[in-house]
This record gives structure tokens, sequence and C-alpha cells, in this order.
């Protein structure tokens, strides 16, 4: 596993079976203390480093991509996101390994109203040095023959992106944008866990067809659902009043916040996709719906939250 540490990563070995030999790609972090009884062992390699990424998949038998830079110039999302990507599918195909599996992004799609379209059927257009590089990583890992899903926004604990963006959005623009209509592709990182762990562990003899996949819950949220629910689990005021979404962006350029306009599309124009391919393949199905899965997290958004409020007071 690439990126097992991270916010979807560390889901996933949660999910693995204790039978299950895993070996995660690492370079600066320990492994969290509730894997010391699993057969779960730290490599060091860095995806930025293809040299020292020589020998790492030996005896493997899948590969779980989950590692990518996200933020920063080109350059260094190049580095990780394609570059990595190369030097770590040449080192699957020197060791032999059947089975290669990446979260990928449904944000290497052009920005356009998304209506719940399958996967192909969407133009691939990214604009940020993110989704390009990322784009241009799950490309090579679709033609060697690897699996890619695509979520659109994950949430659950361990959540960095999603809600405190959301949280910044609120802060800039109080208020509903286009009246909260649009309607959003959301996925629960333990749905999504249990997704890739599946994935990931099918009987060798059971051949995973090459292809992108979306990973998202079957019932799209509304802009509207999703605001409400993180402003009742944070104690913030909801949105009063409607602005259209010029207006919002503009709002969110005063506040010194870049992409804004990019901001406004996710919470003002519909991203949701067909995702019936991957949850057929998924005996245990994407989970509850947003609105009942969302407030098993509250209380870890709520502390999350106050532990942001209380750093950004004490700078």
């Amino acid at each position: 596993m690439t990126g097992g540490t991270g916010f979807v990563g560390a889901h996933v070995v949660d999910r693995l079976g204790p039978d299950v030999d895993v070996r995660i790609l690492t370079h600066r972090r320990e492994l969290p203390a509730r894997w010391s009884d699993r057969p779960v062992r730290a490599v060091r390699g860095d995806l930025a480093d293809p040299a020292s990424l020589r020998g790492v998949c030996e005896g493997v038998d899948t590969v779980l991509h989950l590692a990518a830079r996200v933020g920063g110039d080109e350059e260094s999302c190049r580095a990780v996101n394609t570059e990595g990507t190369r030097a770590l599918l040449a080192e699957a195909g020197r060791a032999g390994v059947g089975r290669v599996v990446q979260l990928g992004t449904a944000a290497v799609y052009r920005d356009e109203p998304h209506r719940g379209e399958a996967e192909g059927c969407l133009a691939e257009e990214p604009v940020s040095p993110t989704s390009v590089t990322r784009l241009a990583g799950e490309r090579l890992v679709l033609a060697a023959g690897g699996t890619v899903l695509r979520p659109h926004l994950v949430y659950g604990a361990g959540d960095t992106w999603v809600v405190p963006a959301l949280v910044r959005i609120l802060a800039a623009v109080p208020h509903w944008v286009d009246g909260g209509r649009a309607r959003i592709s959301m996925v629960s990182a333990d749905a999504l866990a249990g997704a890739l762990a599946h994935l990931a562990t099918g009987a060798p003899s059971r051949r995973l067809a090459s292809g992108v996949l979306h990973a998202s819950h079957p019932e799209p949220v509304t802009a509207r659902e999703l605001l409400t629910a993180v402003c009742r689990a944070l104690g913030l005021p909801e949105p009063a009043g409607e602005v259209a979404r010029e207006r919002a962006a503009e709002l969110l350029a005063a506040a010194g916040m870049p992409g804004g306009r990019r901001m406004v599309s996710l919470l003002a124009t519909d991203h949701w996709y067909d995702s019936s391919r991957l949850w057929s393949m998924v005996p245990a199905g994407p989970g509850p719906a947003f609105r009942d899965a969302f407030p098993a997290y509250a209380d870890w958004y709520a502390q999350d939250h106050a532990r942001r409020s209380a750093e950004v007071g004490a700078r």
C-alpha cells in the first residue's frame, strides 16, 4: 500500500482481515499502535524518489496505490502523482504483481454539471496541477491493466479537506449559493475503504477488470443537506439568505481564498455519478446514505473543529 497512513488508507488497513499481510510504503510516519498485533509493517520509500522503491513489491500479490500529492506546483505534483506512479508500476511489473488498484479522483473531469453519468461518459479535462498529474498517473495504471476508483467527496474520521473546506467557505459566504439545490456525490471513508479492501483481497483466480469505477454513494446529497449537517455538528450558524454563484465567488476572492470559483462550483453545480458498477462487485454495498451515516462522525468533526479553532487562536 501507498498512502496507508493517510485518511482513506488508514481506514483500508482497519478493514483488511487480520490474516492479510500488509506492507505500507512510508517515508515519514510511524505506524499506528493499533496495528502492532497484526501483520502490518512499514517499508521505507518515497514516491518522489524512484530509486527508493527498488524491491518494494517483491512477494506482493496486490498493490493498493492510495497516495497522492495534493497541492503545490506542477513539478512537485508530477514527481509523486505521475512519475512516482510510473516507478511504482515498474516495480510491480518486475515483481509479477497480479493486481493494481488505485484511488483516483472525480476532479479529473471537466468542471461542468455531472448528473448521474456512468464511467466513460464524461470529458477528462482537469485544470489544477494536482488533478492534471493525478490523471496522468491514473492513465498509467489503466494502461498497465489496473483498476482506478474515482470518488468525488469523501467524509469521515480523519477528513482534513471536505468539512474543513466547507467551514472556510461558510466563514466567507454565510449564505445559500443558488439555494443549496446542487446535488453532490459523497461517500464515507468507511464505505470506500470497504470497497478497496474487497477489491484488493479478492481471490487471485478472479481477475479484476481493468478500468475506471466511480466510487460514491448511489444517493446524492444536496448542498443544503450537506451544509446543514455540518453546521449542526460543529455548532455553527446555518447560512442565511441566498446569493448567486458570481457573488459567492467575489466574497471568496475578497476573503483571500484561492480557487474560489472552483469551490463555488462544488456547492452550486451538480456533481453526482453512477457508481452502480462498483457496488455490484462489493457484497457489503455502500452503506447508509449521508443523512444516516454522517451523525456517526459528528463528535469527531466537532473535536477536530475545536482543535483547529484553538490552533488559529494561538497563532
